[in-house]
């Protein structure tokens, strides 16, 4: 994909299915969580998906849906110390050291922007050891809005300075590149390939990519 890098000044990017495989996370909440709840509560697997799914899917587009001391809470769990049962399947993306690499190469500002709990940024920090290649890094919960509501691209500049004409936004949500479009951030790509489980489909709306090296150039 041809991008011209002289009119882009700073790179936004997504944590869970753009820069890291989203297996670790379906997993976690689609099939370990419901194991975890199961055992505690004496009920099958099956019945615990069905009633977790549900609690779930109620706090879709809001900060609760990524914040580990609320479902702790809520489920009788300790959501923390769980992830790190299953914290093998934390990986990085192909592709995305070589991009990071390329985009210090070329002076870019580059900040990870993310819904995540910032006890899921710690782990994953830890185990990938990706946050010295960022400028910096902003947790939705610092914010105070996630990113599925379009004023937080507004407040995201009380954190950062970024001009909208002349930034990139590099993410696994359809929903979260239309509330930046509405913004005015110019340069939206769809990472299709957010999970390694899964075959890729590109956005219908937005320029698509499987790995971010497509967004390279070829010298």
């Amino acid at each position: 994909m041809l991008i011209n890098w002289d009119t882009i000044d700073t790179v936004l990017l997504d944590m869970d299915g753009t820069l890291l495989d989203r297996h670790f996370d379906d997993h976690f909440w689609l099939e370990h969580v419901p194991k975890r709840y199961a055992t505690k509560n004496a009920i099958t697997v099956e019945t615990a998906k069905e009633l977790l799914y549900g609690l779930f899917r109620s706090q879709e587009r809001t900060l609760n849906w990524t914040d580990l001391d609320y479902w702790s809470e809520r489920l009788g769990l300790d959501i923390p110390l769980l992830k790190e049962e299953v914290d093998h399947l934390i990986a990085v993306h192909p592709g995305v050291i070589e991009f990071l690499l390329f985009l210090r190469h070329q002076g870019k500002a580059i900040w990870l922007v993310t819904n995540a709990h910032s006890k899921t940024l710690a782990l994953k920090m830890r185990k990938t050891r990706l946050g010295p290649y960022f400028t910096g890094i902003v947790s939705a919960h610092e914010v105070g809005l996630p990113k599925e509501d379009k004023a937080f691209w507004q407040k995201l500049q009380e954190k950062i300075t970024y001009e909208p004409a002349r930034t990139l936004l590099g993410e696994d949500s359809e929903t979260n590149l239309g509330t930046a479009e509405l913004y005015g951030i110019r340069h939206l790509i769809y990472m299709s390939r957010y999970s390694s489980t899964i075959v890729p489909t590109p956005s219908p709306r937005f320029p698509s990519i499987h790995s971010f090296t497509e967004l390279i150039p070829v010298l």
